[in-house]
């Protein structure tokens, strides 16, 4: 079962009080994506409440997110609180709120980056942040052993976030988690539904996958189970593979986000999650298990379907111009199917060198290959 969001608990709590359409005294929300979404957020945060008003709003939205005909039911600034009725305080809204899970930045090798690579863990941070509260409050976001460096250059707001200064597994004990998911691409076990039942997910906290920092995930594991913290360990992977899969904190949180909440299945939250570089990845791996060697006038061919495109576009984001990409960096030719079955009437199967090669005993020329 997908997991309430925010916008979710509003709705539910706006219903039990006989409210069936609100609005707003201002211009604000009316180019949200999810009006009541981002709402709550600012009701929780402590911002504004829902008031009942004498007169009907201007504009108003069902609480499907419809406009519709004005409301007698606004969200206001706490500032207004005197001058209307109060139907929806932030202590209200906050006491309904179930007990999400936190989204743990482990920074403790926050020293080890260049300070080009703190800027994009600050750059992610923010863009887990944004990714959060379109599901619940952004609060979930914590980052552990935050040091000042990174509270002056993380440019989001601190304030919406749980910032913490000392190690992730005080932090957990402070909170009364004793378990948590670790996404680690080196893991044994792939993540999966039943692990969403933990109350904390650590989602990254390191750049990169070279120099001092490679297989750095598995640490952060060792030192968590060193103070008593059970750790599973989970990948991410793309039809069984880890390749292809993008590897930014933030794109990482969107897929378990569109799993847990969208309860979409894994393939499909990696789809949405990825970006042309991460699926290039995976066609540089996928592309040579189907070149056929051919063997013309000593000169050698490694050719693919040209159709291949269609069907890795189904499950990587790929653009032609990413298939043509890769293509020249293989040194692969792609050809029409049909074409490729021409050729194979023409040719005949041979071993040499340990591998199958199909030779054809014609000029260069009659091949008619080109780089698509």
């Amino acid at each position: 079962m997908a997991m309430k969001t925010l916008a979710d608990v509003f709705r539910d709590v706006l219903k039990e009080k006989g409210v069936e359409s609100i609005g707003t005294l201002s211009k604000r929300f009316r180019k949200s994506r999810d009006k009541l979404q981002d709402m709550a957020i600012e009701i929780v945060h402590g911002k504004g409440a829902v008031f009942k008003i004498p007169e009907k709003t201007a504009v108003a939205w069902d609480l499907e997110g419809k406009m519709v005909e004005g409301s007698r039911y606004a969200y206001a600034p706490l500032c207004m609180a005197e001058k209307f009725e109060p139907v929806l305080t932030p202590e209200e809204l906050r006491e309904r709120l179930p007990s999400w899970p936190y989204f743990i930045i482990d920074l403790y090798h926050w020293e080890k980056h260049t300070d080009k690579e703190k800027g994009k863990l600050c750059l992610q941070a923010i863009q887990c942040y944004g990714l959060l509260k379109r599901y619940f409050t952004g609060s979930e976001l914590a980052v552990t052993w935050a040091s000042g460096e990174f509270k002056r250059m993380f440019h989001g707001p601190l304030d919406r976030i749980t910032v913490y200064d000392g190690p992730t597994s005080e932090f957990l004990k402070e909170k009364g988690i004793e378990e948590v998911v670790l996404l680690d691409p080196w893991a044994d076990e792939v993540l999966s539904e039943g692990d969403f039942n933990v109350k904390a997910f650590v989602i990254g906290g390191i750049v990169d996958m070279l120099g001092n920092k490679r297989k750095a995930t598995p640490e952060i594991a060792g030192e968590l189970e060193k103070e008593g913290i059970k750790v599973r360990r989970r990948k991410i992977v793309l039809k069984g593979d880890v390749i292809g899969v993008p590897d930014r904190i933030n794109r990482i949180l969107g897929i378990i986000l569109k799993m847990m909440v969208e309860g979409k299945d894994m393939d499909e939250a990696v789809y949405e999650m990825q970006e042309p570089l991460h699926a290039r990845w995976r066609l540089r791996k996928e592309l040579p298990k189907h070149a056929i060697r051919y063997r013309i006038d000593g000169k050698t061919y490694r050719v693919v379907e040209k159709e291949l495109f269609d069907e890795y576009s189904q499950w990587l984001k790929i653009r032609w111009e990413d298939f043509i990409k890769v293509l020249r960096e293989l040194n692969l030719t792609a050809l029409e199917r049909r074409r490729i079955h021409h050729l194979n009437k023409l040719s005949n199967p041979r071993i040499i060198g340990g591998k199958l090669y199909r030779v054809i005993l014609l000029k260069r020329a009659a091949l008619l290959c080109y780089n698509c």
